[in-house]
């Protein structure tokens, strides 16, 4: 069915050109007659009913669309019935199509059908009753408006399955959006509460890799099943995407919301469920409002799984700053690009670096990494982030390359989220093209729980920039297991060892010993090895010893800006570039 905004699109642009037709009429009827000022009475009122529509019509029910229909058949029959010339009747009848379309646009079930018989009773009635209009019109009339109206009726039917999921018969993402779309401008008219709840199946990925994707599905079909009966009246129940449904609730407060939650975790007791749930705020955006629940879900997740958590701390204000800073001068707002060096063991010889965000913040001074990239991620601004850490990168050694003729190698941490996005290649082709910096210079860093998620459009991304020229590198390798066992099929090019393996090196000799077999492992896949978070030199010395060739940490440089980087270059022997493997 069509929302209230489309309705009253669709009624105001029906009635202003019924209208205009009428007006055509009467005035094409001069001189004045009383059956001519009563066509101009009904077109000018048409007009301006089809002008009030387009102005407050969003703000009406359905049930006012009723009558303005019923309204509309008794307009266009009154007009046919004053025309004086039998083509202008038959003309002004014709009208009760624009009826016929509305009917089955709007409504379902049996108003449709009283709908359309009013149309087709009202046009033919008026023709009948006129003795020079034959017979065969009103046949004519009514079946045209029985065509339109079952083209309409199809047509409507097949965009209401497009915002269906048709493995749970739940509203898909596209129909719970229009769903927000719809109740947030009610909910802001009329001061109830409206909230919002994401709820997610723990540990579904092992369900479909131990049972396979049938249980899966399966599960998730016996989950909306027993959700469905147990929701309050007015409720929409929407699968987001995979595992994740989202649940919206009119005229319930947070707490209420929150006690519905836990009713349906109740009802799938076998079932493992992390849930978020959050009230609108005043002047929220739908996407504000969804973000607050997701990182409400996260929150869930990171407390152990099996939970619901409230979020009812309205947005962030560090996060309002972050977007207001992204959205303006990110530089003047303090965020920063730093510089970790990458060097080779055998000399100590920088030959790339790392960039990584920092937010020299105006009152509250430099604010940690892990304060605010998780709220990035969260409140869905790491992109806008990322986008402004590369774009900088990539200006930055540009520049340094034109002033030094030093090209070093750029990696650039890069989230899920963004790798995500369909437009992210082209936003990576975008920063390269407009700073000169090559392609083949860029390294994409990736954390390897990334591949745990076996996300098709992430994958699909890191293919598309390794097509265009770019290096992909598994940030953090080693403190999972996926990579490890599915090393030969990624797309990748570099290991970056985890600081935390690096770091009991020198303390445990099966340590060491799997240090080899890592290092001969990634030399026989044609895999570079970078050693992170070296910061001793007995740690640098073993690893030299062991034959790794890079590695980056606080015993070579702590992160700095650009103009630092430069002074690390000065008086150091030209290193060789670390070449990109041959792509298998």
């Amino acid at each position: 069915m069509a929302t209230p905004r489309v309705m009253a699109a669709v009624t105001g642009s029906l009635y202003c050109a019924g209208g205009s037709v009428v007006l055509a009429a009467g005035l094409d009827g001069l001189p004045v007659t009383p059956a001519v000022v009563g066509l101009l009475a009904i077109g000018v009122l048409s007009v301006l009913t089809g002008l009030a529509c387009l102005r407050w019509g969003r703000l009406l029910g359905r049930g006012v669309y009723h009558l303005l229909v019923a309204a509309g058949t008794v307009l266009i029959a009154a007009a046919s019935l004053l025309a004086e010339h039998p083509a202008t009747a038959t003309a002004l009848a014709g009208l009760m199509v624009f009826v016929a379309l509305d009917s089955f646009f709007y409504f379902a079930g049996l108003g449709a059908v009283l709908q359309l018989l009013g149309a087709m009773a009202g046009g033919t009635a008026v023709l009948l009753v006129r003795p020079d209009v034959p017979d065969a019109v009103p046949v004519a009339l009514c079946l045209v408006c029985v065509a339109v109206a079952v083209v309409v009726g199809a047509l409507v039917r097949r965009a209401s399955s497009a915002s269906q999921d048709p493995l749970t018969g739940l509203a898909n993402r596209r129909g719970f959006d229009d769903a927000v779309d719809r109740l947030l401008p009610l909910c802001a008219r009329t001061g109830t509460p409206l909230s919002a709840a994401l709820l997610d199946i723990d540990h579904f990925k092992a369900i479909n890799d131990t049972h396979g994707h049938a249980v899966g599905d399966d599960l998730l079909r016996l989950v909306a099943d027993r959700w469905s009966p147990a929701l309050p009246a007015g409720a929409v129940l929407a699968r987001h995407g995979g595992d994740e449904f989202s649940l919206l609730l009119p005229d319930s407060a947070g707490p209420v919301a929150l006690a519905v939650v836990e009713q349906l975790r109740n009802a799938v007791p076998e079932v493992g469920l992390s849930c978020g749930v959050t009230q609108l705020q005043p002047g929220e955006t739908a996407s504000q409002l969804m973000r607050r629940a997701d990182r409400a879900l996260y929150q869930a997740k990171a407390a152990g799984r099996a939970r619901s958590v409230l979020d009812d701390s309205g947005p962030d204000p560090l996060a309002t700053e972050l977007a207001a800073a992204l959205a303006g001068d990110p530089v003047a707002a303090g965020l920063q690009v730093h510089y970790q060096g990458i060097v080779t063991l055998a000399d100590g010889a920088v030959v790339g670096v790392e960039a990584l965000a920092r937010w020299a913040h105006p009152t509250l001074g430099p604010l940690s990494p892990a304060r605010f990239i998780p709220l990035a991620e969260q409140t869905g601004l790491i992109g806008a982030l990322g986008a402004h850490v590369l774009r900088t990168a990539c200006a930055d050694l540009a520049d340094l390359h034109a002033r030094t003729g030093r090209r070093l190698l750029l990696t650039v941490n890069v989230s899920g989220h963004q790798l995500c996005d369909p437009d992210f290649p082209d936003l990576v082709g975008a920063a390269l093209a407009g700073t000169g910096w090559p392609a083949g210079s860029t390294v994409i860093e990736v954390t390897e729980n990334l591949f745990e998620a076996e996300s098709p459009a992430a994958v699909a991304a890191l293919d598309t920039l390794r097509e265009q020229g770019l290096s992909v590198a598994i940030d953090d390798f080693g403190t999972g297991y996926s990579s490890l066992a599915r090393l030969d099929t990624l797309p990748a090019d570099f290991l970056k060892l985890d600081h935390s393996f690096v770091s009991a090196l020198t303390t445990s000799s099966k340590r060491a010993r799997l240090m080899r077999s890592i290092m001969a492992l990634s030399d026989a896949l044609g895999l570079q090895l970078i050693a992170e978070g070296v910061e001793t030199p007995a740690q640098a010395d073993l690893l030299r010893s062991l034959g790794c060739l890079y590695a980056q940490g606080y015993h070579f440089s702590r992160p700095v800006p650009i103009a630092e980087v430069e002074a690390l270059l000065d008086g150091a022997a030209d290193p060789v570039p670390a070449v990109p493997p041959v792509r298998r």
